[in-house]
C-alpha cells in the first residue's frame, strides 16, 4: 500500500479517556507512511474522552450529545470519512492499530472487505461465550461466513459504505450487508489485548447472550 492511498480511520469511543494518549501514539505509527485521517466519534462521553483527543490537521472529532451507541457512532465516521479505503477501529485499546497495514495489504490485493477476527481473545470467559452465541446466530441467519463479526477491526472500501443502513446493532452486519451487496470480503486475523482501562460492562454481554438464546428457541419451538 503506497502512501498515495488515502485512508480514513473511524474510532468510535465511549468513556476512553485513560486509553486516548496511548491510542493516538499507535495510531501514528501503524499509519507512518500513509495519507490518511483519523475520524473520533466521542457517542456521548461522560468523562474527559474528547478533550483527550490531540489537535492535528488530519484529525476530527464528532461529538454526540449522548450515547447512541457503537452502530450509530461508526455509522457517523464512515458517512464523513474523506479516504478510499475506510478502517474501524475500537478505542479501548484491545484492538492493536499494527494489524492495520496487514488489513491495507489484503484491500490492494482486491478485497473490497477485510474483517479481523480474534484468534486468541483476550476477553473474560463470561465475554467469549455470549460473543460465541451471538456469532452462532447472526451466521445461522445471514450465512455471510464470517466468525467474528464482534471484532470491530476491519478496512472496506469506500464504495462498501454504500450498501450500509443504520440501525441498532448495524456494527455486527456489516459483513452481511456488503457481502449482500456483491463486494468481495476476506478474514484474517488479529491481534487482541486485554482491556487496560475502565470496567468491562458484563451486564451488556449477559442481554446480548439472552437475545440470542430467545433468537435460538424461537426457530426450535
Amino acid at each position: 500500500m503506497t502512501d498515495s492511498l488515502a485512508v480514513s480511520v473511524i474510532v468510535p469511543l465511549y468513556n476512553e479517556e485513560e486509553s486516548m494518549s496511548i491510542l493516538q501514539s499507535e495510531l501514528r505509527a501503524a499509519l507512518a507512511g500513509v495519507d490518511h485521517e483519523i475520524i473520533f466519534v466521542d457517542d456521548g462521553s461522560i468523562d474527559r474522552t474528547g478533550e483527550r483527543v490531540e489537535k492535528a490537521a488530519n484529525v476530527r472529532l464528532i461529538r454526540f450529545e449522548k450515547n447512541a451507541g457503537q452502530s450509530a457512532a461508526i455509522y457517523a465516521g464512515l458517512l464523513v470519512a474523506n479516504g478510499a479505503v475506510a478502517i474501524l477501529i475500537d478505542g479501548d485499546l484491545q484492538n492493536d492499530p499494527a494489524d492495520i497495514p496487514r488489513l491495507l495489504a489484503e484491500i490492494s490485493r482486491g478485497a473490497d472487505l477485510v474483517c479481523g477476527y480474534r484468534e486468541r481473545r483476550k476477553d473474560t470467559l463470561v465475554k467469549r461465550l455470549t460473543s460465541r452465541i451471538a456469532n452462532a446466530v447472526r451466521s445461522r441467519f445471514t450465512k455471510d461466513g464470517v466468525r467474528d463479526t464482534g471484532c470491530t477491526l476491519k478496512a472496506m472500501r469506500r464504495e462498501c459504505v454504500s450498501a450500509l443502513v443504520p440501525f441498532k446493532g448495524m456494527h455486527r452486519f456489516i459483513p452481511a450487508l456488503i457481502k449482500a451487496a456483491g463486494y468481495r470480503l476476506v478474514e484474517i486475523p488479529v491481534a487482541h489485548r486485554p482491556r487496560r482501562f475502565g470496567p468491562s460492562r458484563h451486564h451488556r454481554h449477559v442481554r446480548r447472550a439472552l437475545a440470542a438464546l430467545a433468537a435460538i428457541k424461537l426457530q426450535n419451538p
